[in-house]
């Protein structure tokens, strides 16, 4: 990630930076809602104002891709490089085997094999966010090279006799567990040792004294300061960030069901782009201070426009252009506003290539067809119309194109209208859309 503006052709992404204007980054990342617990404050908030310290955050391959929530953490870790500290970033290879106890049921666990490819993918994802150049550059640490070896009696003797079963009984994911019909197994009752583990050995190799993660695991975050602390008698930190939710209560992250992830090929820059753009006013605001590097005074900007303008979505606009090419780069973010311009007639179909166009159809609801069909089947077959008189009744409304161009003839066929990749675009009215797939493509 560099320092200067990345530009393609009509569009300029901020570059990563913290905000002058604040006195300390501890500051900066309070104003932007990223601390939602922590240990002492005002020895964190002097640590990270000092000389520069070593942190890490993990990040376990229980997915073949990160996700929305870990994009939290990984630019949390990089505002804390941007003033000077170490960042360790792990990918934990042993505790993948095992996986974060989750509130409900027991994870199914990932054969070794795959959770080594995760590993791999997972680090070349952090990497893209993290600086690796200079004094203070990203270092990817794998938890399997200090447990591969660590046998259980070692692991017990070492390790456990730390730990008071009490205590670990209390932990929220824990608690959770032990409270529903599911239960815990041993294993994952273990993962906070694990988690402690890996702080203790960070500390050790590297100098670590602060580890960040969600709040929701804050259990596991705390079993590593305690560790150290019993271990070492040495006191360090821990920054436990909010769950982001939605302002009406529901999960944040989710589109249609799906986890919005990181990796294109699970998330394509298009639908990356829609989710964002389609952010609620009263969260817009929010989203900007934690997922973009737009200064104080920009973002009080922003806000200013959702009070008095908000037809205007200027806001929604600019989150989606900035976290779309932060994680998918300006040429990707570019051809997914195309994209979006030409589907609501502002652009020009013909002009985007199939993989763009495949991502932009696959948002829509879709149905396969033949070039020689009529428009009528093709809307109803894509659920734009309920019946072949309904959709006779919207052409002679005026109210139908193909590919943006006004459908006059209830008797037009869908012959030579192909776009890159063998579809085509419906649109009912301004904003009712639907893809089509010509049978052969």
């Amino acid at each position: 990630m560099t320092a200067a503006p990345v530009t393609d052709d009509s569009i300029t992404l901020t570059p990563a930076r913290n905000d002058s204007t604040f006195e300390t980054v501890w500051d900066e990342i309070v104003w932007r809602g990223l601390v939602h617990v922590s240990t002492d404050e005002t020895a964190l908030k002097e640590a990270l104002g000092g000389e520069p310290i070593t942190y890490y955050c993990g990040f376990d391959p229980t997915a073949p891709s990160l996700h929305l929530g870990n994009l939290v953490q990984l630019l949390l870790m990089r505002r804390l490089q941007l003033a000077g500290h170490r960042p360790l970033a792990l990918v934990g290879g042993s505790t993948g085997l095992i996986g974060d106890p989750r509130p409900t049921a027991e994870r199914q666990l990932n054969t070794r094999e795959t959770v080594a490819a995760w590993v791999e993918r997972l680090q070349g994802q952090v990497s893209r966010f993290l600086s690796d150049d200079g004094a203070n550059a990203v270092r990817l640490v794998n938890n399997l090279d200090w447990t591969a070896d660590l046998s259980a009696i070692d692991f017990l003797r070492e390790i456990g006799k730390y730990y008071r079963v009490g205590t670990m009984l209390k932990k929220d994911a824990v608690a959770a567990r032990l409270n529903s019909d599911a239960g815990i197994s041993y294993t994952e009752f273990s993962y906070q040792i694990l988690q402690g583990y890996d702080f203790l050995e960070l500390h050790r190799q590297h100098g670590c004294v602060l580890q960040t993660g969600g709040s929701d695991q804050w259990g596991n975050l705390t079993s590593g300061t305690d560790l150290i602390h019993k271990a070492e008698g040495r006191s360090v930190h821990a920054i436990g960030t909010p769950l982001i939710t939605n302002s009406d209560g529901t999960k944040f992250g989710k589109s249609e069901g799906n986890a919005i992830w990181l990796a294109a090929d699970m998330c394509s820059p298009f639908a990356m782009y829609q989710f964002w753009l389609n952010t609620d006013d009263a969260d817009v605001i929010d989203r900007l201070k934690v997922f973009t590097f737009l200064s104080r005074a920009e973002i009080e900007a922003f806000a200013e426009l959702v009070e008095t303008e908000p037809f205007r979505r200027a806001a929604q606009k600019r989150l989606a252009l900035e976290v779309t090419g932060l994680v998918h780069g300006a040429a990707a973010v570019s051809a997914a506003i195309a994209a979006s311009e030409a589907l609501f007639g502002q652009g020009d179909l013909s002009a985007l290539d199939a993989q763009t166009l495949a991502a932009a159809i696959a948002e829509l609801p879709s149905a396969d067809v033949a070039e020689s069909d009529t428009v009528v089947h093709a809307l109803v077959a894509t659920g734009l119309c309920s019946s072949a008189g309904e959709a006779r009744r919207a052409i002679a409304q005026g109210g139908v194109s193909l590919n943006n161009v006004k459908v006059s003839s209830d008797e037009q066929t869908l012959e030579g209208s192909a776009l890159a990749g063998r579809c085509a675009v419906l649109r009912r009215g301004k904003k009712t859309l639907a893809g089509v797939r010509f049978s052969g493509s």
